[in-house]
């Protein structure tokens, strides 16, 4: 991929140096166990902190960071592909009366506060929609080379971009409504909304990189390839099948590796908002 001069957004909170503890109230330890769990086999379970909030009693330590040569660089690679989609949403929503509210993305190392918990290494990279913020350890990229056979800076950026869409769904109101309707469906209900939501951001995800692409060429041959070669690593039936040996649909809550491929083309062909209508289209 290519950014061109190599600009970065302001909204990189590095935290890797430590500090912090986490105060104020905390969240049930059942919920936090839940969402251990879906972490850990690549879902993500923002649904589960929707509307939260933490008060904090204390603040993250900023100290000088200095990573490895190959983590430093991929400090670099993050905060390009979070300007970039800072100038991609900030069109789309300009163009139709908006307001693009930037979120900022926290590097850490191991566990670090959230205002949905303590957010930890084991978790992957996730959104907290009560803070606005993504957080993502960069061992994370490794892993996503390594266990998911998923390599490439555009599978890497994908992971940025899905996050941010969980975001743009927080801003348009979407992930409050999922939230609200999940509250009154049977788990295999609310599951199935859960894959809904995730699709959607890997939509947006897919119209980031169409518009990015479009405007200032980032794309290098075999990038699209390099995305739809991670959407499959991470589909549920994908994990599920590596976990356990079988897959159980009912229990999917990010989608199979067909359908999260699928969705990812739609926002990619089209560019367009309304073709990433999970909730209405399949």
């Amino acid at each position: 991929m290519r950014f061109g001069n190599g600009e970065e957004s302001s909204n990189v909170e590095d935290r890797r140096g430590g500090g912090g503890r986490v105060g104020g109230r905390s969240i049930g330890i059942g919920t936090v166990l839940l969402a251990i769990g879906a972490w850990y086999f690549g879902i993500d379970p923002s649904f589960l902190f929707e509307g939260a909030s933490l008060s904090q009693s204390s603040q993250q330590e900023a100290r000088p960071v200095q990573g490895s040569r190959h983590e430093e660089e991929l400090k670099h690679f993050v905060g390009q592909v979070l300007a970039d989609t800072e100038k991609t949403w900030g069109a789309i929503f300009r163009a139709s009366g908006k307001q693009y509210v930037e979120p900022h993305l926290v590097l850490f190392r191991g566990a670090t506060q959230t205002a949905c918990g303590t957010g930890q290494a084991a978790m992957g990279p996730f959104y907290c929609p009560a803070d606005q913020k993504v957080y993502i350890d960069l061992g994370f990229y490794d892993e996503l080379q390594q266990r998911f056979k998923a390599p490439g800076d555009a599978a890497q950026a994908y992971v940025i971009a899905h996050e941010v869409g969980h975001h743009v769904q927080k801003l348009l109101g979407i992930s409050e409504k999922v939230q609200r309707a999940r509250e009154r469906l049977s788990e295999a209900q609310a599951n199935a909304l859960s894959v809904k939501l995730e699709l959607q951001a890997d939509c947006l995800a897919g119209m980031w990189m169409y518009y990015a692409n479009q405007e200032r060429k980032i794309l290098d041959a075999g990038d699209v390839e390099e995305v739809l070669g991670a959407a499959t690593a991470i589909g549920d039936d994908t994990l599920q099948k590596s976990a356990r040996g079988h897959v159980t649909p009912d229990s999917f809550t990010h989608g199979s590796a067909a359908q999260r491929m699928q969705w990812f083309r739609r926002g990619f062909e089209s560019g367009k908002l309304q073709q990433c209508d999970t909730f209405r289209r399949e």
